[in-house]
């Protein structure tokens, strides 16, 4: 592994990509999400973001990580939109996560230690379980949008996290699989 900037979270499945792309479209009528809208391929729930890193500390992030981890697979579920900032001055439009909220604090707890025991900086925000959807800049008010695109429907199975490293690129950053660690009994 090489110098670069690293983070973990829970994947989506295609079929829940796919589903969330075609029901923002339908919600939205047409029109764009505010802001530099995320790619529909990079979303993701992120549990703990490391930053930049070296594979020596990665590897003993990961070896923590699977010692310590005790959840079970869960079923993730999703709400509505929400705004970072608020909605009146956006700075961040996001998807409420809602059935798996409290799996999702719980491995993020789980991370955090890892990362810590690691040699990580501790994260000095506490946890919000959300898929971001766009990066607001300057920010708007996106509360009619909140108020009007209703719940996301669709589920998924939850087995694994995934360690991500962060490549900038000038249509934004792509994220790389560095490596699948298994939730117990998946």
């Amino acid at each position: 592994m090489t110098v670069g900037r690293y983070f973990l979270a829970v994947d989506l499945r295609p079929e829940v990509r796919h589903g969330l792309a075609a029901f923002l479209a339908e919600e939205l009528g047409g029109r764009r999400l505010p802001g530099r809208a995320a790619d529909p391929r990079s979303w993701h729930i992120t549990l703990r973001y490391l930053g930049p890193s070296t594979g020596e500390r990665l590897e003993r992030f990961l070896h923590h990580l699977e010692v310590a981890l005790e959840e079970a697979p869960f079923r993730l579920g999703f709400g509505g939109l929400g705004a970072f900032g608020r909605p009146r001055r956006a700075s961040v439009l996001w998807l409420d996560v809602g059935e798996g909220r409290a799996s999702l604090e719980r491995l993020a707890a789980v991370a955090e230690e890892a990362a810590q025991a690691a040699g990580f900086t501790p994260e000095d925000r506490p946890f919000r379980p959300h898929l971001t959807l766009s990066r607001i800049r300057p920010p708007l008010d996106v509360s009619e949008l909140v108020a009007q695109v209703g719940r996301f429907p669709l589920t998924q199975e939850v087995g694994e996290v995934v360690l991500f490293e962060s490549v900038p690129g000038a249509a934004g950053p792509r994220y790389v699989e560095v490596a699948r660690v298994p939730l117990p009994g998946a």
